[in-house]
């Protein structure tokens, strides 16, 4: 799945427990006429892809949605969902590396004076 939006809050790397477990999460708001507010988490290595982003950013960001169960003390059980973020991909990039420049304008080429309606044409269209 896939959540498109703006960048509205990005959070610091936090870790948890003695095994050293990451996370840091990022607020995407969406573009819609009911915009949403939505928390993203990345985790372990994926908290690095956060690293090159900033608020106010337009993102795509590669989701997957996670469930678990959890049961208390006193027995009730209850259910939690998760967006964890897999991959973001900046949106106001320009073209990419490598890509040629656009065609200069017709207007910018001479016409041609010295064209003889005589000569042979050897285009194929």
């Amino acid at each position: 799945m896939e959540l498109q939006g703006k960048i509205k809050k990005i959070d610091e790397t936090k870790t948890y427990g003695n095994n050293g477990f990451r996370k840091r999460e990022v607020v995407v708001t969406t573009e819609e006429q009911y915009p949403q507010h939505i928390l993203v988490e990345f985790i372990q290595d994926k908290c690095d892809l956060l690293n090159n982003y900033q608020v106010g950013q337009s993102v795509k960001i590669g989701i997957n949605l996670r469930g678990r169960e959890w049961v208390s003390p006193q027995g009730e059980t209850k259910y939690f969902n998760s967006i964890q973020g897999w991959r973001i991909e900046n949106l106001q990039a320009g073209a990419p590396q490598g890509s040629t420049p656009p065609p200069p304008a017709a207007d910018q080429f001479e016409p041609a004076s010295d064209f003889n309606d005589e000569d042979h044409d050897d285009l194929p269209f």
